[in-house]
């Protein structure tokens, strides 16, 4: 079994549920021990993944701000879910795009993606409870854009999205939970709490490829993510940062004292 045709295959489903079951079927096949990572398959570059054709997506600066009325929050739930769908297309991408990784690296991904859908299906039942759905309001494709950008090598990859995207959801988790906890919304609390805790685990798998391109191309990890910010985003990080959620994830006193020092 082609792993990375069956990556490409479900990375360009534009049906919601299709893309979910073809992960379903990744994830036990990896778990069967009978995907062959040593396959052949071209590589293309990915401008526009497989999705619906709702959300409308809009540059993130003409979003509107969400308010803080019963809509306001949902219009949060419904971003937050966006999120996690383009999540399971970047995991996808990194599966399929990167040749001649361990097979730990690919198995490692397909875990992520299968856990990004299990989030998705998560915040998407909740908004069909609250008689809303995953396209029903405008989202931006910020996450999309930066996997898009760093699809010429795996080390920009990791440096970037894992450790910069997903890590400043762990930074605005807590924040967010205690909007939520204060309105009528208090069952997005526990699901956050699941988002978060396996969140921890794929920022720490970013920070584990990161380090182990570095160490095999004999790169200072610190120089390098510092030369990858200013390429691809132009500033220093901002905090606040959360430091115990980013500790969890592996990243290392030296890095959180860089961040800090921004």
């Amino acid at each position: 079994m082609n792993v990375f045709e069956l990556s490409y295959n479900a990375l360009m489903c534009d049906n919601i549920a299709e893309k979910i079951t073809r992960v379903d079927q990744l994830h036990t096949l990896k778990n069967t021990q009978i995907l062959n990572y040593q396959s052949s398959f071209q590589i293309n570059a990915v401008e526009f993944p497989g999705r619906p054709l709702k959300p409308t997506l809009a540059r993130f600066h003409t979003m509107p701000k969400r308010g803080k009325s019963d809509l306001g929050f949902i219009e949060t739930i419904h971003a937050i879910c966006h999120i996690e769908f383009n999540a399971i297309n970047l995991a996808l991408d990194a599966t399929y795009r990167f040749r001649d990784m361990p097979d730990q690296f690919y198995q490692d991904w397909i875990q992520v993606a299968f856990e990004e859908s299990q989030h998705f299906q998560l915040l998407n039942n909740y908004l069909v409870e609250l008689g809303y759905q995953y396209g029903d309001f405008d989202a931006h494709n910020g996450l999309w854009k930066m996997t898009f950008e760093t699809d010429y090598d795996v080390l920009a990859r990791m440096a970037l999205v894992p450790r910069v995207l997903e890590a400043r959801g762990l930074d605005a988790t807590p924040k967010i939970q205690k909007r939520f906890k204060n309105s009528n919304f208090k069952p997005m609390v526990e699901l956050l709490d699941i988002i978060f805790q396996d969140e921890i685990g794929h920022v720490k798998i970013g920070n584990f490829w990161f380090h182990y391109l570095c160490k095999n191309r004999k790169l200072d990890p610190i120089e390098t993510f510092e030369s990858l910010i200013q390429k691809h985003i132009g500033e220093s990080l901002r905090g606040p940062f959360n430091i115990d959620a980013r500790k969890s994830a592996n990243f290392t006193d030296q890095e959180l004292a860089y961040l800090q020092a921004n």
